[in-house]
């Protein structure tokens, strides 16, 4: 009879040897970079407005007649107790028209993505790995394109046909503008929250007409702030749209007020950190 076959140990304790590697399996495509997600949304809603001028050109139209009209109409007439010495009423009123043109701008980012959510392109974008703020940080900086774009002809259309002359200097205007086109950044946000939120155009049409119009005249966008009403003088002392609209005026025109910037940046960057928070919040929810 042979021995029974026994284990040792040894042999008990033994691991199995390796068996060679098959191929790799599929991986999973993670996505860009956000970074990368940014440029190509961007490149896209620019492609778009290049292709529908009309949307530039009409954004354009109301603030140009609101210059036209109020250098033409106000500038014969006498200026008020408190109108700064020396200056005209369109280097006046033009700083405040840009600020309106921001705010337009600001409410047209909202609207664009109302938009995308219709179109069904956030759909198909929601099927890949695309961050949810990508999108809304394109719509930011195209809107913010198209705003620079805006600020750009009606300061050319204010110095070479009705003879704007801020007195600033080209330096002081730069940054008036840019401080302009801060606020239509940061306004933007506080549209694309209510897009998502809204997710109608009519709505958001409405919206605008109730916050712009008011914060507007409220304000010392067309006559200063002493001049006004007791009651009103009250609104516009609070309207964060004064800060901005007499820190841009006292750039362009080097007049005091510059240190109404501080107040306008940080209330800017407030509405623009709160207004991205609601719109991604907003935006993640079900189609």
């Amino acid at each position: 009879m042979t021995a029974p076959l026994t284990r040792t140990p040894e042999d008990r304790t033994a691991t199995p040897s390796a068996t060679a590697p098959g191929p790799p399996g599929p991986t999973a495509w993670s996505g860009s970079s956000m970074l990368g997600q940014v440029r190509v949304l961007t490149g896209r809603s620019l492609r778009a407005m290049a292709t529908d001028p009309g949307t530039v050109l009409f954004g354009l139209i109301q603030p140009v007649i609101i210059l036209f009209v109020l250098t033409q109409v106000f500038s014969k007439m006498g200026h008020p107790p408190h109108f700064p010495k020396g200056v005209s009423y369109l280097d006046f009123v033009l700083p405040a028209v840009l600020v309106d043109n921001a705010v337009q701008s600001a409410m047209q980012s909202g609207v664009g993505l109302v938009d995308d959510l219709k179109n069904g392109i956030v759909a198909r974008l929601r099927s890949l790995p695309i961050h949810p703020s990508s999108l809304l940080i394109a719509r930011s900086i195209s809107s913010l394109v198209r705003s620079a774009i805006q600020v750009v002809i009606i300061l050319v259309l204010g110095i070479t046909v009705l003879g704007y002359s801020p007195k600033g200097g080209a330096g002081e205007l730069a940054a008036s503008a840019g401080l302009t086109l801060f606020i239509s950044w940061t306004l933007g946000w506080a549209f694309i929250a209510a897009g998502a939120w809204l997710r109608r155009a009519e709505p958001m049409q409405n919206l605008a007409i109730i916050a712009i119009f008011p914060l507007m005249f409220a304000s010392s966008a067309y006559v200063p702030v002493d001049d006004l009403p007791s009651w009103l003088r009250v609104v516009a002392e609070i309207n964060p749209l004064t800060y901005a609209i007499d820190a841009t005026r006292a750039l362009a025109l080097d007049v005091p007020g510059a240190d109404a910037a501080l107040p306008a940046v940080l209330i800017s960057g407030c509405i623009a950190a709160a207004g991205a928070v609601a719109a991604v919040l907003g935006f993640r929810r079900p189609l």
